[in-house]
C-alpha cells in the first residue's frame, strides 16, 4: 500500500503551541465568500470511531489503517521515547463537537470537497503532528488537553491543505504563479517546498485559508505562522482569489442526480443516468453523514431510496442534506420539509 503524502503541521504541533510571536489584526472574509460552512463531503470519524474501526493490535503494537489510503504504527503511551514532553502522562484527543463547530463557524464553500478527518487517539510515530494530504486530515492528541481555540485553529489550518489540494493543485502552474504573485512569495529560492516551515507556500495557502476564512475561535491568536509576511487581510485580491477556486469547482451546480420529490416531508428517490452503481452517502449541513443508500439499477440507470431515517433507523427531522454518489461524483441538495 502506497503512502499518502502529507503535510506535518509543527506551528501548532503535539503541544499546542501559538501560531506565531506577532500580533496582526486578522478577520475572516465576509459576503463574498459562498455558503458558509457548508461542507457535503467532509466525514469525520471521531476518536473511539477511530480507534474502533480502523486501529488493529500486531504484535504489541497498535496500527491505523485507511483502506487504499496509509498503514501507519501509532504511539500509545506518553513514556515512549518518541514523546519529548509526557504532559500530563495521557494524550488528549480532538473533541468531535469542537471540530463540527469550527466548521460550521466557517465562512468558506465545501461544496464539491470530498475528505475523511480522522480525529486520533494517539499520535502516529511517523509524524506526531497533524497532518493533510489530498483528501485526508489526521488530527494529532495533545499530551495536555487542547483549548477550544487551538483544536478550531489546527483544524482549520488542515482544512485549508485540503482545499488547496483539491483546488490548486501542484500541477496548476497558472494558479500558483497568481497566487505567489499576490502573496508576495514569487522568490522560489526563499518559497519552497523544501524551505522552513514557515515559508513553504502549502504552509502559507493553509494559514491564508485559516486566517481568511476561519471563524474567531481559528483566528483567536491574531497572528499567521509566517510574520514576516502581510497579514492576509490587507492583501488585495487573496480573498477572492481564494474564493473563485470555489466557485470554479462548482460541478455539483450541474449536476445529473436528481431527487423526487424535493423538498418532501416523506420518502425520496434518487436516480442518474448511465451512473455507476456505487452507494450514495447523506450528508447533514456539518458535514455527518446521516445514512448510506443502496443502489439498484434498471435499463441503464441507478437509483437509490431514502425513507428518512439515519443509520440506527431513527426519521430525521427537517434541514437541508446533502447527498452524494461513492464515486466521487457531484452532490445534490435536498431538503425535508416539515
Amino acid at each position: 500500500m502506497e503512502p499518502i503524502a502529507f503535510v506535518r503541521r509543527t506551528a501548532l504541533g503535539l503541544l499546542g503551541t501559538a501560531l506565531g510571536a506577532a500580533l496582526l489584526t486578522v478577520a475572516a472574509h465576509g459576503s463574498e465568500a459562498p455558503a458558509s460552512g457548508s461542507s457535503l463531503g467532509l466525514t469525520i470519524h471521531g476518536p473511539d470511531e477511530t480507534l474502533r474501526d480502523f486501529c488493529a493490535w500486531q504484535e504489541g503494537r497498535l496500527w491505523l489503517t485507511i483502506p487504499g489510503s496509509v498503514r501507519c504504527e501509532l504511539v500509545t503511551a506518553t513514556t515512549d521515547p518518541a514523546i519529548a514532553n509526557p504532559g500530563d502522562g495521557h494524550f488528549h484527543p480532538f473533541a468531535e463537537a469542537e471540530v463540527r463547530a469550527a466548521l460550521g463557524a466557517l465562512d468558506y464553500s465545501l461544496a464539491d470537497l470530498n475528505a475523511e478527518v480522522f480525529l486520533l487517539p494517539y499520535p502516529r510515530r511517523a509524524g506526531l503532528e497533524s497532518a493533510a494530504g489530498p483528501g485526508i486530515i489526521f488530527l494529532a492528541p495533545g499530551v495536555w488537553p487542547l483549548t477550544p481555540e487551538h483544536q478550531h485553529a489546527e483544524f482549520v489550518h488542515e482544512l485549508g491543505h485540503v482545499v488547496q489540494y483539491a483546488r490548486m493543485p501542484d500541477a496548476d502552474a497558472a494558479g500558483w504563479a497568481r497566487y505567489r504573485d499576490l502573496r508576495g512569495i514569487a522568490d522560489v529560492s526563499t518559497y519552497n517546498a523544501s524551505a522552513p516551515h514557515a515559508n513553504r507556500p502549502h504552509e502559507i495557502f493553509a494559514e491564508d485559508f485559516r486566517a481568511l476564512f476561519g471563524g474567531s475561535l481559528a483566528r483567536y491568536s491574531g497572528s499567521i505562522e509566517n510574520a514576516t509576511l502581510a497579514p492576509p487581510t490587507s492583501v488585495a485580491g487573496l480573498a477572492d482569489f481564494m474564493v473563485d477556486l470555489a466557485a470554479a469547482n462548482r460541478a455539483w451546480a450541474g449536476a445529473a442526480l436528481a431527487c423526487f420529490p424535493n423538498p418532501s416531508n416523506r420518502s425520496v428517490s434518487f436516480s442518474r443516468p448511465n451512473g455507476v452503481a456505487v452507494p450514495l452517502d447523506v450528508f447533514d449541513l456539518t458535514g455527518r453523514r446521516i445514512v448510506t443508500l443502496a443502489p439498484s439499477t434498471n435499463a441503464g440507470a441507478t437509483a437509490w431510496r431514502w425513507d428518512g431515517t439515519d443509520l440506527g433507523g431513527t426519521t430525521v427531522g427537517p434541514g437541508v442534506f446533502f447527498a452524494r454518489p461513492r464515486d466521487g461524483g457531484p452532490a445534490l441538495r435536498v431538503t425535508r420539509a416539515r
